[in-house]
């Protein structure tokens, strides 16, 4: 469960768990370490404190297991297009939590700017405002972790990662600030990948696919045969 913590601690409480990999260099044979962060890998395990319904708390990744969660990377408070993003997910939200979804959100500033924004913008963008934890990731050591974050900018990148209930890394996509992402689209993700699970993947989905629609069943039989099975104008 969340668990309070203490206003006015200088820096969050993190707890990192992370597969890396020693890469030599042929001229110099030094080593450096590389973050492994991947898809069908575990995802890293954190603890950050958060602002949530109007409380902080820490929160941890690993408190999540057995659920999905969408955990979503943005540059800052107070930006504009992110602004337009946490406001649509917040919309959808309950579509989340439905599906057994819990959405994660993470950038560099404090708990005490989450509350500041959620109360002074956020929540005449949204009823009640924000339903689900704001995170600090103060430093960007996380963000980093999972390859989001801009040192040179002091700022993450918007950066989206899906993981299953076994803590999996799914899939993820990271977009520089300019460009918002599409919360429609994250849905549909989330449907296509419980389905697999479902499914044992006997059922994979094609492009563009949505429930109601066609599924595949990967054998030898479709070898060469997908065109007998799907049709280009069912991606619309």
């Amino acid at each position: 469960m969340a668990k309070p913590f203490k206003a006015g601690c200088s820096s969050p409480v993190k707890e990192v768990v992370v597969k890396k990999v020693e890469m030599k260099e042929d001229i110099n044979d030094s080593k450096e370490e590389v973050n492994m962060v991947k898809v069908g890998r575990k995802a890293p395990n954190f603890e950050l404190q958060g602002y949530h319904k109007g409380e902080f708390k820490s929160f941890k990744l690993e408190e999540f297991l057995g659920k999905w969660v969408v955990l979503c990377f943005y540059p800052g408070d107070f930006t504009f297009v992110w602004a337009t993003e946490v406001s649509a997910v917040a919309d959808k939200y309950q579509e989340f939590v439905d599906l057994g979804v819990e959405v994660l959100s993470v950038s560099v500033d404090s708990v005490f700017v989450h509350k500041m924004w959620n109360d002074k913008e956020l929540s005449k963008m949204v009823e009640g405002g924000i339903p689900y934890p704001m995170l600090s990731d103060q430093g960007g050591n996380i963000g980093d972790m999972y390859g989001v974050y801009d040192a040179e900018g002091g700022v993450e990148m918007r950066g989206r990662f899906l993981i299953d209930p076994d803590g999996i890394i799914q899939g993820y996509e990271v977009l520089t600030p300019p460009v918002g992402r599409n919360v429609s689209e994250t849905l549909r993700q989330v449907k296509a990948f419980q389905l697999v699970r479902e499914t044992g993947a006997e059922e994979v989905t094609p492009s563009g696919w949505e429930p109601g629609k066609k599924t595949l069943k990967p054998g030898p039989d479709l070898v060469g045969n997908v065109w007998k099975e799907w049709n280009v104008k069912d991606s619309y």
